[in-house]
């Protein structure tokens, strides 16, 4: 048995996997932050003890425990060098948690890395190269080459969403312009739709976002399938922003499986045929094997099951 943690600013979430990536049980509690990262890490150690006893388990059943962990992370020390979310810097992460457990072996890990890393596990494990994309209020993600997390020689690899889709293109959070989450995130596609909205008041899209109370990233997508052609336009032209990104992702590291998660996944084959067409279209390597475009299939359980096996690997 493993423990995963999902530490997020918001919750701390976790579970108790077995070895073959099976959540037994999971529990979670307010992360409450900011406040001490000791504060934290004790918060960590009771729900660690209440979902392992919950389940019928002791401490002594747990082979290792993984943490996903928003910012910098350097892996080798379990340090979070810096956390945004957390306001966290420099904190020795499973230098603390191991006072709680004694000899436990403890991994830190980037979150999205090892919601990547989870999603990889899903799939079997057993693939030398897979790339996750995360779909989202930004685009994250996570890269495994020869079957372990890539990190580059700094443990900052793997920030999918921040290279150029578009020179000088819209701002970007990270301070740049024109990266690949302004125009493929949720958010995005967020500004796309009231854009969309504000030229065209009179559509479909316009009375659901108005029924709605809001616009979220489904409304484009439903007002498309409804029949409404500017909605259409503005979902053509998202996928397209996506598809791009992927045809970078297939042409730089070639894996053997990308998946795309996120909340807008659940649009399912409605957003992934015409991404597959794209890159087929695209993709560099032609008349070579290529590589296998799927929804994630792990959801919110991504982050809790990539911990946990991280554990593993360590």
């Amino acid at each position: 048995m493993y423990l995963g943690i999902d530490l997020g600013g918001t919750n701390i979430a976790v579970g108790l996997v077995d070895a073959q990536c099976k959540i037994l049980k999971q529990n979670s509690r307010p992360t409450n932050a900011p406040r001490s990262y000791q504060e934290i890490v004790k918060d960590m150690a009771e729900l660690c003890r209440e979902v392992t006893e919950s389940a019928g388990y002791t401490m002594a059943d747990i082979k290792g425990i993984g943490v996903g962990t928003p910012g910098s992370v350097e892996s080798k020390t379990g340090t979070v060098v810096y956390g945004n979310n957390l306001d966290w810097y420099n904190v020795p992460l499973a230098e603390e948690l191991q006072k709680h457990f004694p000899g436990m072996p403890i991994a830190v890990e980037n979150d999205a890395n090892a919601a990547a890393y989870g999603e990889y596990m899903a799939t079997g494990g057993n693939t030398d190269s897979f790339v996750a994309v995360t779909l989202g209020t930004g685009v994250g993600g996570g890269i495994i080459l020869n079957k372990k997390i890539f990190r580059g020689f700094n443990g900052a690899a793997g920030e999918l969403g921040h290279f150029t889709l578009i020179h000088n293109g819209e701002p970007c959070t990270c301070g740049k312009k024109g990266c690949w989450e302004s125009y493929a995130s949720v958010t995005a596609l967020i500004q796309q739709t009231q854009a969309a909205i504000a030229e065209n008041p009179d559509t479909l899209m316009a009375r659901y976002a108005q029924e709605n109370g809001k616009i979220n990233g489904r409304t484009a997508f439903d007002a498309a399938k409804a029949g409404d052609s500017v909605a259409q336009k503005v979902v053509d032209q998202y996928i397209s922003y996506i598809a791009d990104g992927v045809v970078s992702m297939v042409n730089i590291f070639e894996p053997e499986i990308l998946v795309i998660g996120g909340g807008i996944s659940a649009e399912g084959e409605y957003l992934m045929a015409p991404i597959r067409k794209h890159v087929e279209e695209f993709a560099y390597s032609k008349g070579l094997p290529q590589t296998e475009l799927r929804i994630a299939s792990l959801a919110n359980d991504a982050g809790i099951i990539g911990a946990a096996m991280a554990a593993v690997a360590e």
